[in-house]
C-alpha cells in the first residue's frame, strides 16, 4: 500500500507541478558537459536566506544574461543535474546563467509561505526591512550580478503558473538589472483566477489545497505533505462528480480533509472580496514598469486566463516606458512549453508544432532581443492564435479596434439573434436543483488536482438538460471574426436568494463535419457544440464584490460580468450558441440557492430548488473593450483602481 502511495503521489505531483509537467526533456549529459552547477543561499534584507540553484556555461570565452526562475513547486530538484526542462532547450543552447530558487518559506528556504504574499509599495530599493516577493526577487537579483562571475548585468525572469505570478511580482519596482520579464499563466488575484472564478470556488481545487497550505517544519528537499495528499487519493475517486456529491456542503470537506490547513481556512474565512484578498491582488501595484514585458497564456488554460489577460492589460494602461506584449495560443495551462506535435485540445485539433514555433520564434526571440542584445524585438504587440480559424494573428493593440464588436440577443424558441434585438418582454424559465447539478463536462472524470479537457469540449449533453437554456443562431452564411471582451447583461428573477449564472459562448459545427484522425471513433465533430469561452458569476457579488446581498425573491434584478477575452472565427455554416444555467459541478462549488452568509458553511438543508427567469432584454457583447478591463462589479476605471 506504501509503495501504491508513493507512485500515486508521484503521478499527482507531475501532473500538478507545470514546470515539470510542461517541460521538454535536455539530455542530462549534454548539460553536464556544457554547464557547471552551484547551490547557494542568497541572504534577503531580513536575514533569511533563499536557496538557489544556477547554472553557469562553462565556456567562459563571454559574459551571459541571467534567467531566474522563482518556484514554490521545489528548486533543488534541479540540482545534481535532474534538471526538469524548462527553460525551453533553445534557449538552453543559446547559452544564459540559470537560475532556480525557491521562494521564501518553502523547501530549502527560509521563512513562512504565503500562498500570495501582499505587495508592500515603496519596499525597493533596500530602504526598509520588510519584505515581500518583490523585494525577495530584487535582493536575489542585486546579489547575483555581484557575485555570479560571468553574467553580463542583465537579468530576465520567467515561468509558468505561481512562477508566473512570481515574474510579475518581480516587476514591481523591479531591480535595474531586469531588463525582461515574461510572466506565463500568472495569478493576477486569488478571488478572480485560479483558486476562484470572480469569488466562485473552484472545487475541483480541493485537492490541491494538500500542496499549498501547510508549513515546512525545516528545510528540506522532499514533499512534506504526502499523507495529506493520501487522505484524498490513497483510494482516488473515479467519478468526481459522485464524489463530491456525495461529500455535500463544502462544510464537510473541511471536517473530513482539511480542518488542519491554513490556505483552506483563510479560503472558508473570506468568502467575500475582503481587505484580506484585495492585499493579495496584484494588479493595482503593477504601474511604472520599465522594461520588456511578455505576457503568454494559452486559451483553453482553465486555472488562470484571467491572470496573463489583467496583467498585459494593466501594463499596458500604467506603463508607458515598457515595451508589453501578449501571446495567447491554443493551449491549456503551461501547453506552450511542450511540444506534443499535433497541438489539440480535447477533441479539437489546431495545427502541427504551435508550441515549438512560440519557443524558437517568440519566447527565444525576446529574451534575446532585450539580454543579448541579439536581433531586434519585432514582435507585435499581440501575438494571439485564432481558435475558429486556427492560425496566429497579430495586432497592434489588445483589444483589437479593428474588429467589429457583436450583440447577441435571446428570441422565443431558442433562437439567438446577432444585432438584431428580440421581444424585450419574453421570458425564459429552467428550475435550478443543487442536488443534480449540471456537469462541467460530457466525460466522466476522476478527482483531479485541476481540470483541464471540458475548456473545448462538447456541449450537447449540456443542451439537452431542462435545466440548460440554450439559444442558437441559423447557420452562418460568412465567416465572423469574435475578439475581444465578452459581456453578459442578464436581467433575472428567482424564487430563491442566490444563485449562480453560468454563460457559455458555443461554436456549433455543422452535422457534416469531418471527423479528426486523433479522435476515437466516438467522437462525432458533425453538430459539435465546442465550448469557446465560458464564465460562472456568483449573483450575490451583482453590485459588490466586497458586500454580497441576497435576491429578493421574485423581483428583477441586472446580474452583469464579464467573461475573459477570445479571438474566434465562426466559420461559415457554423452557428453561434449561447446557454446558461446555474449549476457547473464540481469544477465550481454549489450555490445552496438561499442566501447563507458563508457558502463554505452552509449546511445541507440550505440547499434548495430555484425556479430562475431570465428575460428578453438580456444580451451577451462580444468584441472590442467592455467597461473596462477589469470585473464590471468594480464599477470603476482602471486609473481610479490602480493605486497604493
Amino acid at each position: 500500500m506504501k509503495a501504491m502511495s508513493n507512485r500515486i503521489l508521484s503521478l499527482l505531483l507531475l501532473l500538478f507541478i507545470v514546470t515539470t509537467a510542461c517541460a521538454q526533456e535536455i539530455d542530462t549529459l549534454s548539460l553536464k558537459k556544457n554547464y557547471d552547477l552551484k547551490e547557494y543561499r542568497i541572504p534577503m534584507r531580513d536575514g533569511a536566506e533563499l536557496f538557489t540553484a544556477i547554472y553557469t556555461p562553462k565556456d567562459t570565452s563571454k559574459d551571459y544574461p541571467i534567467l531566474l526562475n522563482r518556484t514554490c513547486y521545489n528548486a533543488s530538484k534541479y540540482s545534481d543535474y535532474n534538471y526538469g526542462g524548462y527553460p525551453s532547450q533553445y534557449l538552453v543552447e543559446d547559452g544564459y546563467i540559470l537560475a532556480f530558487q525557491d521562494v521564501r518559506g518553502r523547501y530549502m528556504s527560509d521563512g513562512t509561505f504565503d500562498n500570495m504574499r501582499p505587495n508592500i509599495p515603496g519596499n525597493n530599493p533596500k530602504n526598509k526591512k520588510d519584505i515581500d516577493e518583490s523585494s525577495d526577487t530584487y535582493d536575489t537579483i542585486e546579489w547575483m550580478v555581484k557575485n555570479i562571475k560571468g553574467n553580463n548585468g542583465k537579468v530576465g525572469m520567467y515561468g509558468i503558473s505561481y512562477p508566473g505570478h512570481y515574474t510579475a511580482a518581480g516587476m514591481i519596482e523591479a531591480h535595474p538589472a531586469l531588463k525582461a520579464s515574461s510572466p506565463q499563466a500568472p495569478i493576477a488575484d486569488f478571488f478572480f483566477d485560479d483558486f476562484h472564478h470572480q469569488g466562485a470556488f473552484l472545487q475541483s481545487y480541493t485537492a490541491a489545497f494538500a500542496v499549498f497550505g501547510y508549513q515546512k517544519e525545516s528545510l528540506t528537499r522532499e514533499p512534506w505533505y504526502t499523507d495529506k495528499l493520501m487522505r484524498l487519493y490513497e483510494k482516488p475517486a473515479a467519478d468526481a462528480y459522485d464524489f463530491f456529491l456525495k461529500m455535500g456542503p463544502i462544510k464537510n470537506t473541511t471536517e473530513k480533509y482539511h480542518g488542519d490547513n491554513f490556505f483552506w481556512q483563510q479560503i472558508v474565512d473570506h468568502p467575500n472580496y475582503d481587505e484580506f484578498w484585495q492585499k493579495r491582488n496584484i494588479l493595482p501595484h503593477l504601474k511604472d514598469v520599465d522594461h520588456a514585458v511578455m505576457t503568454v497564456g494559452g486559451w483553453f488554460d482553465a486555472e488562470d486566463l484571467y491572470g496573463p489577460l489583467n496583467i498585459y492589460k494593466t501594463v499596458e494602461a500604467t506603463s508607458p516606458k515598457a515595451k508589453n506584449t501578449i501571446v495567447m495560443g491554443p493551449w491549456d495551462h503551461g501547453g506552450w512549453a511542450k511540444e506534443t506535435g499535433k497541438t489539440t485540445h480535447n477533441h479539437i485539433y489546431f495545427g502541427d508544432s504551435i508550441s515549438s514555433f512560440y519557443m524558437k520564434k517568440i519566447e527565444r526571440k525576446f529574451f534575446a532581443s532585450h539580454l543579448k542584445n541579439e536581433g531586434n524585438d519585432d514582435l507585435p504587440e499581440a501575438y494571439m492564435f485564432d481558435t475558429g480559424s486556427k492560425k496566429w494573428e497579430t495586432f497592434t493593440e489588445w483589444p483589437p479596434k479593428e474588429i467589429e464588436p457583436i450583440t447577441l440577443h435571446f428570441g422565443e424558441n431558442g433562437i439567438l439573434s446577432i444585432n438584431e434585438p428580440a421581444d424585450d418582454k419574453a421570458v425564459f424559465e429552467y428550475t435550478s436543483d443543487p442536488k443534480k447539478p449540471v456537469p462541467y463536462t460530457s466525460q466522466i472524470e476522476g478527482l483531479t488536482f485541476t481540470p483541464r479537457r471540458y475548456m473545448s469540449d462538447d456541449q450537447r449533453e449540456a443542451s439537452r438538460r431542462p435545466d440548460v437554456l440554450t439559444f442558437e443562431t441559423n447557420p452562418l452564411t460568412e465567416p465572423r471574426v469574435l475578439a475581444g471582451e465578452i459581456m453578459a447583461k442578464l436581467k433575472v428573477a428567482m424564487s430563491g436568494t442566490d444563485a449562480d449564472f453560468i454563460v457559455k459562448l458555443i461554436d456549433v459545427y455543422p452535422p457534416d463535419h469531418k471527423n479528426y484522425e486523433h479522435n476515437p471513433s466516438n467522437i462525432i465533430m458533425g453538430g459539435y457544440q465546442q465550448l469557446v469561452r465560458a464564465e460562472v458569476f456568483r449573483g450575490r457579488f451583482r453590485n459588490s464584490f466586497e458586500k454580497p446581498e441576497p435576491f429578493v425573491p421574485g423581483e428583477p434584478s441586472d446580474v452583469n460580468f464579464r467573461l475573459q477575452d477570445i479571438l474566434h472565427t465562426f466559420k461559415k455554416g457554423h452557428r453561434v450558441m449561447i446557454q446558461i444555467h446555474s449549476t457547473w459541478f464540481p469544477y465550481i462549488d454549489r450555490n445552496p440557492q438561499k442566501y447563507v452568509d458563508n457558502i463554505y458553511e452552509a449546511d445541507e438543508e440550505d440547499f434548495v430548488t430555484s425556479t430562475i427567469k431570465v428575460y428578453g432584454s438580456s444580451t451577451v457583447e462580444v468584441g472590442g473593450t467592455q467597461d473596462g478591463f477589469l470585473p464590471s462589479a468594480f464599477r470603476i476605471r482602471p486609473e481610479e483602481f490602480i493605486k497604493d
